[in-house]
């Protein structure tokens, strides 16, 4: 009986990320996940990540899947029973083709919401936009001319980035088309997801955050602060420098669109 009460005042609640690289969500992610109330939204379902996530929590995302998505929901919601995960666009369609092969949630007939539910108990959508796209396809460039995708106090890079137009245009349509699988998969499912704006977000990184925890009906203590971002904003003096050269040769992309 204790369990079914504690399980009746304490609902699980999860959330899914939608992001797009360079698009600000491990700034997002990491500060829901520094509150300790909103679960620990990581890229749990990114393949490559699997196996030592599994190997954390003793889990066999190979031959086990259903059993894996079950047992990450378990071991990694806070103490309130939230559970938060992120997946960029770019593997969606395979995150859901496997969900519907793993048994458990649904079939090859089961409709996407649906079928996110049964593994995900209510489950909402938050997308994570940046306006200035030229900005964010330079910094998907740095990042891989680089080797440094996450600035924190240990990171450094491993070779010192050299302007390359061609490399961020490339990024440019990568981030359009990204965000374009996003949009499809809200349209398709007639979903209105909370949107939060990496503009906002550096502007007012609390009030921000604070503003997704609302959405999600996650009450933080009066008392409690949110705590100063752990990454470090990428844009720099070069950035910036970046951003104009690549604007002087391609002025058309000035207008900062979704």
């Amino acid at each position: 009986m204790g369990g079914l009460l504690h399980s009746l005042r304490h609902p699980r609640r999860c959330y899914l990320v939608c992001a797009i690289a360079r698009s600000g969500s491990n700034l997002l992610t990491d500060g829901l996940h520094a509150t300790r109330m909103a679960g620990r939204p990581k890229q749990f379902f990114l393949p490559k990540f699997e196996g030592e996530y599994g190997a954390k929590h003793g889990l066999d995302p190979a031959g086990d899947f259903r059993g894996y998505a079950r047992g990450i929901v378990r071991s990694t919601a806070t103490s309130n029973e939230v559970f938060g995960f992120k997946l960029m666009g770019w593997y969606l369609e395979n995150f859901l083709t496997r969900l519907r092969r793993a048994g458990g949630f649904g079939n090859s007939e089961t409709a996407d919401i649906p079928l996110l539910q049964a593994a995900f108990p209510r489950l909402e959508f938050v997308q994570i936009l940046r306006r200035n796209k030229v900005r964010q396809a330079i910094s998907k460039a740095k990042a891989i001319l680089s080797g440094l995708w996450k600035i924190q106090e240990g990171n450094a890079a491993v070779a010192e980035p050299e302007f390359d137009e061609d490399l961020i245009t490339r990024c440019l349509e990568e981030a359009r088309e990204a965000e374009a699988v996003w949009d499809r998969f809200f349209q398709r499912n007639h979903i209105r997801p909370q949107v939060v704006e990496y503009e906002s977000l550096c502007a007012d990184y609390a009030g921000t955050v604070r503003g997704v925890l609302d959405h999600l009906k996650i009450r933080m203590p009066r008392d409690q602060e949110i705590a100063p971002p752990l990454t470090i904003r990428q844009t720099d003096s070069l950035s910036l420098e970046w951003e104009e050269r690549y604007l002087a040769l391609h002025p058309s992309n000035s207008v900062h669109t979704h």
